[in-house]
Order: C-alpha cells, then structure tokens, then sequence
C-alpha cells in the first residue's frame, strides 16, 4: 500500500490575528512533493490554523491517492496529541475542525507524529506566505520551484537523499489551493471557525464562550545578578534564589494563598523558577508541574554579561538584535522570533491541559513579556516597552473564543 506524508502547519499573528495555514503531501518513498495546500484565513487562531492545514493535506492527500496510508507530521503538539487521541478535545471551536480532519480518510490509516519546528519549514513557508499574500489582498498563488526551495528540507528526510540535480528532474509539483465545498456540513465547519476568527467590533466586549483560563505569570524572584542587571538565560550558569529572592517568593507565596484562586503550578525548568515555585506550591498545597517552554531566552555569548559589556564587545550584533526579532544574540543564542515560536507553544499545550483553571506560571522576563505581547497582539518591539521587577506578578485570562484579556501586568504590590 502506498505511503503519502502530510506535513501541515498554521500561524496566526496576534493570536487571534491574521491567520493562514500550509501543507504539502510526500511520496513517502521517494521524497516528491506531490501537492501544496496554503490558505488564508482571515483574523484567527493558531489553533484553528494549524487545525484547518492538517484537514488541507488530508484532502490533498485523499485526492491524490485515497487507498494511501497517511502519515501526519506537524509541529503543533496539541493537535497531535488531540488527533491521535491522548489529549481531550475542550476547545468548542476545534471540535468540529478535528471531526472534519477524522471524516476524511478511515482513521486507521492516518498516524500522527510530532516534528521540531526547523523540521517543518515547507509547511511553515507555505503558511507565511498564505498570510503575506491575504495581507496584500491577494489569494495565495503557488512557489515558483518547491525543489529548489525545499532542499535539504523535510521532504527530503523522508526518503533517500538526492542530489539537486535529481530533485530539479522530478516531474513538477501538483500544487492546489483548497477551497471548501458548500456542502451543508462544511458550511457547519465553516460556521465554527467564524465563532473563533471573528475580530470584536470597536467598542463591544469580544464573545464570552464560558469560564476562561487564566494564566497568572509570577517572575522569580531575585538571584546574585538580578540587580547587577546581566543576562541570565537558559545556556548561563543557572543561578539558584538569592535570600533576597526567597524572601520575594515568601511574600508573593502569602499574597497568592489570601486569594485563594490559584488551582495548579507550572514553572520553567531552570533552578530560580523551580525554587520560586516550590516555596508558593508548598503555601498553597500544591504540586510543581515543569514546562520547558517556559524557559528563558538562550543569550549565547551575553550570558552574565551587562548590556554595557554586550554593547562594547559585540556592538553590531546588539544592534541587529535590539532592531529585528530575527536576530540571535552572539554565539547561537535564541532569537525573540524563536522564543515566541516555543512560548506560543507552550501556551496552547497549557490552555488545553488547564481548560477553565487558574493556573501560576513561574517563569523569566522573555517569556511573560512575549504572553502578554501575544495576548495584546503587539509587535515584538513592545517586548522593549514593558517593566517586569522580580517577583512580579502578571495575568492573562484566555475566553473559548479565542480572545485573550490581559488583566495585570508587574504588580510588586504583595513585595511592599
């Protein structure tokens, strides 16, 4: 039986924001790209996005050959998790998105696996350009030569390694552009994706689909460089709470257990967040559950530096870095962009892990800046305009409708 790959990916900026999506379907066993799917979607979800390329490449896939297993890589884990059946489906905007995705080939022939992000760059560029051409006001148009564009990219660890040469020999791409039937139930579909794509009128309070999820964002509290103010991130030496940060914690840990509103806690993985998080899990009875994705920003070469050092010893990568959020610090650190990429993903793994909760998030400066860019819908140069002090505390509500509400931003007040 044949094989077919379907790599899907979506993106909405500002979440809700304009959104598109991309796929491209594989010969598993020769590493062709047979079609390309891309869409744009109007202001909407990553959610709905990434839910609406993986429907995309299944159709793709099933025209092209519908007696073909299928195996679906995305790196989106939330919808692997949900299609694959480990994870509830809460969100009732991806309820019917996910049903439509089953309905289209017999479930026991499509797998689903989890891909990193740099492992998925075909579907990424056909998911950006989506949204390049709806912000153009454009519909999306095909590559001109996904061969040359593709190469050394997914498709082709998918099969045996060709040379360029061979790859511009393959027979053209089939590339289409999937526009849904006006059967009655794609109109449903269709319907479900407005009650999370449709932007609030100026003025009007957004739909409220229910009791939302609410993050509370708690940076740690201080350690030894916090007031030398130098890079600490994710690749530096990992330094522990000062007795100053401890006491912070203490203070936030009594501010949170007189609200009594927190129901779970998640930190990042790096030793001040822990410490911080076990001293307010231990006051609210709680368990301490770690999210990597909550880590902070890899500084490369700048870890334990001051600004000033990075300023005088590495003047022009400070400047590409304060100017674009493509750039990496010095030395294969973390580019703003890449750190959105992971937070974003973390945060909708939690949103549906946490449906309807009050969760504490402890975390570092990078992280909770770009929550709350995101939730604003904000460019990455507001990362440069907020104030965030040790042991401050944070909140973004999250509706089922896809808004998000930020409610507090570094309150010191439980410190005083």
């Amino acid at each position: 039986m044949r094989e077919l790959i379907v790599e899907a990916d979506g993106g909405s900026r500002g979440n809700p924001g304009p959104a598109g999506y991309g796929a491209v379907v594989i010969d598993a066993a020769t590493g062709e790209t047979l079609a390309e799917a891309a869409e744009y979607l109007g202001v909407t979800t990553n959610n709905v996005a990434e839910y609406s390329g993986l429907v995309a490449g299944l159709r793709a896939a099933r025209d092209l050959d519908p007696t073909a297993t299928v195996r679906v890589r995305m790196d989106s884990k939330l919808v692997v998790e949900q299609m694959s059946g480990r994870w509830q489906i809460k969100h009732p905007a991806m309820r019917p998105l996910a049903a439509e995705a089953r309905s289209i080939l017999p479930p026991d022939r499509v797998t689903y696996e989890w891909i990193p992000r740099a492992e998925n760059k075909h579907a990424d560029r056909l998911a950006n350009e989506a949204m390049d051409a709806g912000k153009r006001g454009e519909q999306w148009s095909p590559s001109q030569s996904t061969a040359d564009l593709d190469a050394g990219g997914t498709a082709r660890q998918a099969a045996p390694a060709k040379g360029r040469g061979e790859l511009r020999d393959q027979p053209q791409p089939t590339r289409t552009r999937t526009t849904p039937a006006t059967t009655p139930d794609t109109n449903d579909i269709r319907a479900a994706r407005n009650v999370a794509s449709e932007a609030p009128t100026a003025g009007a309070a957004p739909p409220d689909l229910g009791t939302p999820t609410t993050f509370v964002l708690l940076r740690h509290g201080e350690t030894p460089l916090t007031p030398q103010k130098r890079f600490s991130g994710s690749g530096g030496s990992d330094p522990a709470l000062s007795e100053t940060g401890r006491h912070q914690a203490e203070r936030v840990a009594t501010a949170l257990a007189a609200r009594g509103t927190v129901q779970d806690v998640v930190s990042s993985p790096l030793a001040r967040c822990r410490e911080t998080a076990a001293i307010v899990a231990a006051r609210l009875g709680l368990d301490v559950r770690i999210e990597d994705g909550l880590r902070e920003t890899d500084f490369g070469a700048w870890e334990g530096l001051t600004f000033a050092e990075v300023r005088e010893r590495y003047p022009d990568d400070m400047s590409a870095w304060l100017s674009s959020p493509d750039a990496e610090p010095t030395g294969g650190g973390e580019s703003f962009e890449a750190v959105a990429h992971r937070v974003a993903a973390a945060r909708d793994e939690l949103l549906a892990a946490h449906t309807g909760r009050t969760v504490l998030l402890v975390s570092h400066v990078t992280p909770i800046k770009t929550l709350v860019r995101l939730a604003l819908g904000a460019p990455p140069e507001a990362l440069f305009r907020m104030e965030l002090s040790a042991a401050s505390l944070s909140v973004v509500a999250y509706y089922g409708d896809g808004n998000a509400s930020v409610r507090l931003l570094n309150d010191t007040s439980p410190l005083r």
